[in-house]
């Protein structure tokens, strides 16, 4: 009973974490067009003292964009295809890939990595602030909700 209910009790606390960092994890383009600040990134990328994380690491950002009604999936497609591509390899991010679920049309899921959390926040400051981004989300809006996971790799994952 004991070891059921320490279950229960870490799976809703990962849930409620889940949906606190879902609602709080807005993209950092959104937060700069409010006039916000992102939320701080939590450690992440080598020398993390985690059990099973390797420690040489990247940090990982698993990213997903649903696109919100009224608002066009194939617009954020080509902003991506066109612009913003680009714009993560000026500012130093490293594009791991970009994924269409197939069941869920209205939504785009990408990763990136980084050499660690500082890395993260020094590329996105430099991305939001790039007069180029500020003319393409200007000129292609898309209402996307995100939500934004960090990652590190386990200590026996191919890529790290």
């Amino acid at each position: 009973m004991a070891i059921r209910l320490t279950f229960v009790l870490l799976v809703t606390a990962a849930v409620t974490f889940s949906a606190a960092r879902a609602v709080s994890a807005q993209a950092p383009a959104q937060q700069a067009q409010r006039g916000g600040a992102a939320p701080p990134t939590p450690p992440c990328g080598p020398n993390l003292s985690v059990k099973n994380v390797d420690k040489q690491s990247r940090c990982f950002e698993l990213r997903t964009y649903t696109v919100r009604e009224g608002s066009s999936i194939d617009v954020l497609h080509s902003r991506f295809r066109e612009h913003t591509s680009t714009l993560f390899i000026k500012h130093g991010m490293t594009i791991i890939g970009y994924w269409q679920p197939l069941a869920k049309p209205n939504v785009l899921v990408y990763m990136l990595a980084y050499k660690d959390a500082a890395a993260r926040d020094t590329a996105w400051a430099a991305f939001n602030a790039d007069p180029e981004w500020v003319k393409v989300r200007t000129e292609m809006q898309v209402n996307v909700q995100v939500d934004s996971q960090f990652m590190s790799a386990t200590d026996y994952s191919p890529m790290k």
